[in-house]
């Protein structure tokens, strides 16, 4: 009979084997994409057998799915919701607070790799409906999130009236995707700082003046 000490041990190696899977096909599939990743890539990144992939994930399908599932709860957990965790907070200064997140999420990569949902919804959304499913639910989250801190602000007075809270979260979420992409494009962090720079100075046009 295994002990009580044997079990922890146990779980705690199968905890780490899960994650090693996780760690490497997480590296592989942002630099080379999902389709350009093979399972035999994954295992020899990992150093892995295939048993013991199969014991922890279904297919490369459900690994694919929990990195997604990894990365959608980082950008939520990490960069999104600490700077709206505030229902009392100045919604221009929540959304600089988030502006300048992604700018060191960027800086931290040297912008290598752009933004991990964005890649994936590039490479996924016409040719896959369970990706594109889960990766529509958190740039709806994303849009959400920013929609409702303008609308609120709004009704505060804090925000001027011709903010259309709607238009502006999108317009917010389409050009950050595009500066991820041009500063991986370019391999220049400065793309990604002139384009937060110029989203400050767009938002600075919704403050109400005296």
């Amino acid at each position: 009979m295994m002990t009580k000490a044997a079990e922890n041990v146990k779980v705690r190696e199968g905890r780490s084997t899960r994650e090693s899977i996780l760690a490497a096909a997480s590296r592989l599939m942002h630099v080379h994409g999902y389709n350009h990743t093979s399972l035999d890539d994954v295992l020899r990144e990992s150093g892995v057998g295939k048993g013991n992939f199969y014991y922890y994930f279904k297919s490369k399908e459900d690994l694919g799915y929990a990195i997604l599932a990894q990365i959608i709860g980082s950008f939520l957990e990490r960069t999104l919701e600490p700077c709206f965790s505030d229902p009392d907070g100045h919604a221009l200064a929540q959304i600089r607070c988030f502006l300048d997140r992604l700018l060191e999420a960027q800086r931290a990569r040297n912008g290598v790799g752009g933004c991990p949902l964005g890649n994936l919804a590039a490479e996924l959304s016409d040719v896959h409906e369970g990706f594109r499913g889960r990766l529509a639910s958190v740039f709806a989250t994303w849009r959400e999130r920013l929609t409702d801190v303008l609308r609120a602000a709004q009704s505060q007075g804090t925000v001027d009236a011709a903010c259309r809270p709607e238009a502006v979260a999108d317009f917010l979420v389409a050009s950050l995707e595009g500066a991820m992409l041009l500063t991986k494009l370019t391999k220049d962090i400065a793309v990604m700082e002139q384009c937060v720079a110029e989203t400050k100075r767009y938002l600075s046009l919704f403050e109400p003046r005296a």
